[in-house]
């Protein structure tokens, strides 16, 4: 008999004044597993994860833990019962507790009795020389890590993670989810981590929940979402597009860079051919002459150059094609300013090209 995920949600709705802020969301997260509830503000993520907490109560469907119901409309196991620990934005530390009491909080006997416990847990996030300091004397990083192991003292069946890194700085950012990271997975602990920022999600998550109105319009392995995009909007809440219109004639649609496959879809269906920055490549105009076609790269587009910036690691140029004057961004490595008005040759990565109908 195959072991139950450690956190199911199943057909998962949540309706304010008739209109459904969740919409039928149903996933599930094994132990030892991240998955990641991402989308803009306003998309219900948050209160998914407030429902599966027991702070909410949905109006249809059901939550599990370990294959034990946990709620559904009839049944409901109170909040603290339900072996799920909380980790929010705020960090909520208790500003008259010392770390070491912070950490013992939800523990019985206090931090005198689970010393042992909340220094190892302090020591795996290098705070255990704060052990005996306060909220107060700490930075918001330090903070941050407090409230990670507090809510990991327990040793919670799952944990979930409201926005936990938004209040810190960029270059801090990295290295405390590496950490944070690190330390989830040798508690074996399954993860819900709610975020509107994509990278966030792409660094830390097993798999993404990508939530839009109110639903799941795309879940699976990082790889997945950003290589196999639903739809163009999934496509671009990853990253900049290009976006290339075009319509439908013959199960073809033509563009400056040639004719695209478009299977079927029928005559004068409106189509959005799309390709990230990355992957458009450039080459040098020699008198007009460009580089011939490939199977990999089709057909060269003529261009000119409209402005060039530099970012750091790369640069990034833009450009606006001879034939139907479309904007096409492309990043290089490096530094690469030509002048605004240089003529170039651009060419797309075929297999890096995505197709959708016009939404």
């Amino acid at each position: 008999m195959s072991t139950p995920p450690r956190l199911e949600v199943q057909n998962l709705t949540r309706r304010f004044d008739g209109r459904s802020v969740v919409d039928d969301v149903s996933f599930s997260v094994l132990a030892g597993q991240v998955a990641c509830l991402l989308g803009p503000s306003g998309c219900g993520k948050s209160t998914t994860l407030r429902i599966v907490a027991g702070v909410d109560m949905q109006d249809s469907g059901r939550i599990s833990v370990d294959g034990n119901l946990v709620c559904d409309t009839v049944f409901r196991v109170p909040p603290e019962r339900r072996a799920i620990g909380l980790m929010f934005q705020d960090f909520a530390l208790f500003p008259h507790l010392s770390v070491a009491e912070n950490v013992a909080f939800g523990l019985r006997g206090g931090a005198q009795a689970n010393r042992d416990r909340v220094a190892e847990l302090l020591d795996r996030v290098q705070m255990g020389n704060h052990i005996d300091s306060y909220p107060h004397q700490l930075s918001g990083g330090e903070q941050q890590r407090v409230a990670l192991v507090r809510a990991l003292a327990p040793r919670p069946r799952v944990l979930l993670m409201d926005e936990p890194f938004s209040g810190l700085d960029e270059r801090l950012r990295d290295g405390i989810r590496d950490e944070t990271l690190a330390l989830l997975k040798e508690e074996g602990t399954a993860v819900l981590l709610v975020t509107h920022e994509p990278v966030e999600a792409m660094r830390m998550a097993d798999q993404i929940l990508l939530m839009r109105d109110g639903r799941i319009v795309q879940q699976g392995a990082p790889y997945n979402l950003y290589n196999a995009p639903a739809d163009r909007r999934v496509a671009g809440f990853f990253s900049d597009l290009n976006i290339l219109p075009g319509r439908v004639k013959g199960a073809l649609t033509r563009t400056p860079f040639g004719e695209f496959l478009t299977p079927g879809m029928k005559d004068g269906t409106e189509v959005e051919i799309v390709i990230r920055p990355q992957h458009l490549k450039i080459d040098f105009d020699r008198n007009g002459q460009g580089p011939a076609p490939t199977a990999e790269n089709g057909s060269a587009a003529h261009a000119r150059v409209v402005r060039a910036r530099y970012l750091g690691r790369e640069s990034l140029v833009e450009f606006v094609t001879d034939q139907d004057a479309i904007t096409l961004s492309a990043t290089v490595p490096g530094a690469f300013l030509p002048p605004a008005g240089t003529p170039m040759w651009l060419m797309l990565r075929r297999d890096r090209v995505f197709v959708f109908p016009k939404a």
